[in-house]
């Protein structure tokens, strides 16, 4: 992995392939390494970089609560000092609410974006609840405890029998999460506003990706745009996690919007 100061922080990468740039953004609890199954394949066409977001992974984690914003200007100063100029953004979950606000601040930057078992709504009221309890249960109980409780929830209920050693590498790599960047980012999603709007107005393509067991972010959370510049896809018997429980489908998902992206920027 290589690393950059980005806004006064090490913010950790990994950087993969060559031609038109791809970035990857993971989700809670997670780092580059959720995309360990699918970067590579990407990599035989395109330029793929994922970063560890603000307090996670091999990321710096600054004590005290994160916005969404503050980790979407990390990744965008990221990508000046690498010198890119122009990419294609997509995040899973906790990534999606950070792509979401990359589009609606650095759209120029942007040759198209998507959301991978993510969603524009923000959280409820009873969402933001158990944002708080998180942090108290990881302050009180640790990260290994806590990592343990939230994963099995996080694959469909079939993947959890048949993929227990992709469910240990997800605990694996939640277990690395700085308990302080697991807190500051719990409360970034607890305040995040609505941005359907990012994604209704928008002229970009864009990609929406849910899991047909997803218990996090049902299909109805996440299909909420209409539009000839949207592509949706349902990636069959995944939940939250298709990046481990579908990862050749979900490549396949991604590479085709990637072509349609280049395609358009072609014509344009």
């Amino acid at each position: 992995m290589d690393k950059k100061t980005v806004n006064g922080y090490s913010i950790a990468y990994e950087s993969q392939g060559q031609g038109e740039t791809v970035v990857l953004l993971h989700g809670f609890c997670g780092s580059s390494a959720y995309w360990e199954k699918v970067q590579p394949l990407l990599a035989d066409q395109y330029q793929v970089i994922a970063p560890d977001l603000r307090g996670h992974g091999a990321s710096d984690a600054p004590l005290g609560a994160y916005t969404i914003e503050q980790m979407a200007d990390d990744v965008a100063e990221l990508l000046d000092k690498l010198g890119i100029s122009k990419y294609t953004l997509l995040g899973h979950s906790l990534g999606g609410y950070v792509a979401l606000s990359l589009a609606e601040r650095y759209a120029s930057r942007l040759r198209g974006f998507g959301l991978i078992h993510s969603t524009g709504y923000p959280d409820n009221e009873e969402a933001k609840e158990k944002r708080l309890q998180a942090v108290t249960s990881i302050r009180t109980e640790g990260i290994t405890k806590f990592v343990d409780g939230i994963v099995p929830g996080l694959f469909a209920p079939d993947s959890v029998e048949k993929l227990t050693s992709e469910l240990d590498r997800v605990k694996e790599i939640g277990y690395r999460t700085p308990p302080q960047g697991a807190e500051g980012a719990a409360l970034a999603m607890r305040e995040r506003p609505d941005r359907r709007e990012v994604m209704e107005k928008s002229s970009l393509p864009l990609l929406l990706v849910a899991g047909e067991s997803d218990q996090v972010v049902p299909l109805t959370k996440l299909f909420t745009t209409e539009g000839p510049q949207v592509t949706k896809a349902v990636i069959k018997g995944a939940g939250h996690m298709s990046m481990y429980e579908a990862p050749e489908q979900l490549t396949a998902v991604i590479t085709d919007f990637l072509r349609s992206v280049s395609d358009q920027s072609q014509e344009a």
